[in-house]
């Protein structure tokens, strides 16, 4: 977490999406399904974006999320990368 600025929207969004699931106490089902994030990329990267979705909707009602992308790093085995594009609500209903 950052030194200021943890509530802000997008600060938040981006603390959610570096969670696992079952790392928070009283709040399991807080996080990314680390059961996806182990399976194959080809397999897992729709699933893990619908998680993610579900994730910002519940946790983050401030957003709303337009798109996720999940992307493989390459040099590092095993690693990904989650873009997620979002915009605040209030911003979203003045275009």
């Amino acid at each position: 977490m950052l030194s200021i600025g943890n509530n802000r929207p997008e600060v938040c969004a981006a603390n959610l999406l570096q969670i696992t699931r079952g790392e928070v106490p009283y709040e399991r089902v807080k996080g990314l399904n680390s059961a996806l994030i182990d399976s194959p990329v080809s397999v897992s990267a729709g699933a893990v974006a619908t998680d993610a979705e579900w994730l910002l909707k519940t946790y983050e009602p401030r957003i709303q999320s337009d798109s996720i992308d999940i992307n493989a790093t390459l040099d590092a085995v095993g690693e990904y990368g989650i873009n997620a594009r979002i915009v605040k609500r209030g911003d979203a209903d003045n275009g």
